[in-house]
């Protein structure tokens, strides 16, 4: 490739990405302009049957929610109702958390023009409260995907999943960290906003952060209070069996979320970056990026809702106001697209993804031969 061209791929920000390096500028601006079409003829679709889909989804959530918790309070006539209501309470939650509150907070149902499901003031069941959830996930997550020392869900500051990040002795413990991530997930989103990241290592005053500190810990004690000390409370001499029956159903909340979210973050073939890599990036660039970045999980739709349709996170980090119902509809257009560019589309089943993911944890947990340089 001559210096010319070379140069005007630098437009894109793409000259050193690996997946992209075939591509020339006017492929890379081609393919962004397809991509945009299509999320634009979609969101101009919008209308009755997604909203009439969005309203079912809150009242299904509803009756599960209060479904599952009078099944754990009649495991007081028949102690196999604890556990069948644990299970139902635990869909619940992850219908809470995956399909309506992550994609309400990305703003996925703004456009109903409804203050009570708007993402400016929905809350969710999680114990991170919903705006430093948008903060640390919407603002940084989705604008820095994967790249190394800009997006903090990259490994979670805690996990080495990648050549590029340096090893530490501590990466000798992730497949215990990992396992502990996967019990407490929810937990351990609640704890990773960036700023009380720079509280904890000194880089803030914790003035600076009262206020977050303060709304994190209103929302644990809400949380806590509810499932842990309500409604056991209620259930007086069998306050033990209810306490552990919402114990269940939030670790299996826990477990579902970290096996969907790691999937599509850190398995085989996902590709990471370094800021050069994306110097100068324009909005094609960001579009590939997005999905070199990213990795769907093959399913049917029974998991694509319970999944909160992050079984197509490639489509979701290309559209991510997008409804996710919509998702499934432009998969198969996004990948016959990335197969006429050339262009990787990571997609297999839960298993193969989780595999991956549990064998790079593994892998990297332990030190490189010969420590990354970059280029």
């Amino acid at each position: 490739m001559d210096t010319t061209a070379t140069n005007q791929r630098r437009n894109s920000g793409l000259s050193r990405v690996a997946g992209a390096r075939h591509l020339s500028e006017t492929d890379i601006q081609a393919f962004g302009a397809e991509v945009k079409r299509i999320g634009n003829r979609v969101m101009s679709d919008l209308g009755e049957q997604d909203e009439r889909y969005f309203r079912r989804l809150l009242a299904a959530h509803r009756t599960a929610e209060i479904g599952g918790r009078l099944i754990i309070f009649a495991g007081i006539l028949h102690p196999a109702c604890f556990v069948l209501g644990a299970i139902i309470l635990g869909l619940a939650k992850i219908l809470d958390n995956m399909e309506i509150g992550h994609n309400v907070l990305h703003g996925q149902w703004n456009w109903l023009g409804d203050p009570k499901i708007h993402s400016s003031t929905w809350e969710w069941g999680g114990v991170c409260p919903a705006r430093q959830w948008q903060r640390s996930h919407n603002m940084i997550h989705h604008k820095w995907t994967n790249v190394i020392g800009r997006d903090r869900d990259f490994g979670y500051e805690a996990l080495r999943v990648s050549a590029r990040q340096p090893w530490k002795r501590s990466h000798l413990f992730q497949p215990v960290t990992n396992m502990m991530m996967a019990l407490f997930f929810n937990w351990g989103v609640a704890i990773h906003d960036d700023e009380l990241a720079d509280w904890r290592a000194g880089r803030r005053s914790k003035a600076s952060v009262r206020p977050k500190l303060r709304a994190l810990r209103n929302k644990i004690a809400r949380s806590l209070g509810k499932d842990y000390l309500l409604f056991p409370l209620l259930a007086g001499p069998w306050f033990l069996q209810v306490f552990l029956a919402n114990m269940g159903a939030n670790l299996i909340r826990n477990l579902w979320a970290y096996a969907v979210i790691f999937c599509g973050h850190f398995a085989d073939d996902v590709e990471d970056f370094e800021e050069a890599d994306i110097e100068d990036e324009d909005k094609s660039g960001w579009y590939i990026r997005q999905i070199l970045g990213s990795a769907n999980i093959e399913c049917g739709p029974w998991m694509h809702l319970m999944s909160g349709h992050l079984s197509c996170q490639i489509e979701h980090h290309l559209f991510p106001s997008m409804p996710s119902r919509r998702y499934q509809e432009i998969a198969p257009e996004i990948r016959a697209l990335c197969e006429r560019y050339g262009i990787r589309y990571n997609a297999r089943p839960l298993g193969a993804q989780l595999f991956s993911v549990w064998r790079k944890i593994f892998r990297y947990a332990l030190p490189p031969k010969k420590q990354y340089v970059p280029s």
